[in-house]
C-alpha cells in the first residue's frame, strides 16, 4: 500500500510540502518584520499568541510605551516562528503585568467600553 503522507510533486519537479514550507518561511519573516518595527516605534515590547481557531492565530503586541496592536498569523506555528525571529518576549496569558501596560486612548473607550462607562451611546 503506497504511503499517502508522502510528499507530491508538482510539474516543475518541486515538492508541495517544500512549498508550503517555503511560503510559511516567508510569512513568517514578514510578521517578524513588522513585530520589529512595532517594537523600534515603541521603544520594544512583549507579547502574546492567542489562538483564533480556524482563522489562526493573534499576536498581541505591547509596546514599552503602553501602545499595543496586533497581527494576525494563518497557523499558531508561524505564529511562533514570528515571534522567535523577532525576538519578542511572549507571555503564556494576556493578563497581570502585561494587560496593565496597555494604555488606551479616547477611541477605545468610546468604541470598546463607550456605553458601559458613559462613552456616546449606540442610538
Amino acid at each position: 500500500m503506497a504511503d499517502d503522507t508522502a510528499d507530491e510533486t508538482t510539474q516543475d519537479g518541486s515538492s508541495t510540502d517544500a512549498r508550503h514550507a517555503a511560503r510559511d518561511a516567508r510569512r513568517a519573516n514578514r510578521l517578524a518584520k513588522e513585530i520589529g518595527a512595532f517594537a523600534k516605534a515603541h521603544g520594544g515590547a512583549e507579547g502574546q499568541i492567542a489562538h483564533l481557531g480556524q482563522r489562526g492565530a493573534r499576536i498581541v503586541l505591547v509596546g514599552a510605551d503602553g501602545g499595543w496592536g496586533d497581527l494576525v498569523a494563518p497557523t499558531h506555528a508561524i505564529a511562533e516562528q514570528a515571534v522567535t525571529r523577532a525576538g519578542l518576549t511572549v507571555h503564556e496569558t494576556f493578563d497581570g503585568e502585561l494587560a496593565g501596560r496597555v494604555r488606551t486612548g479616547r477611541y477605545e473607550w468610546s468604541r470598546m467600553a463607550g456605553i458601559q462607562v458613559g462613552g456616546p451611546s449606540n442610538d
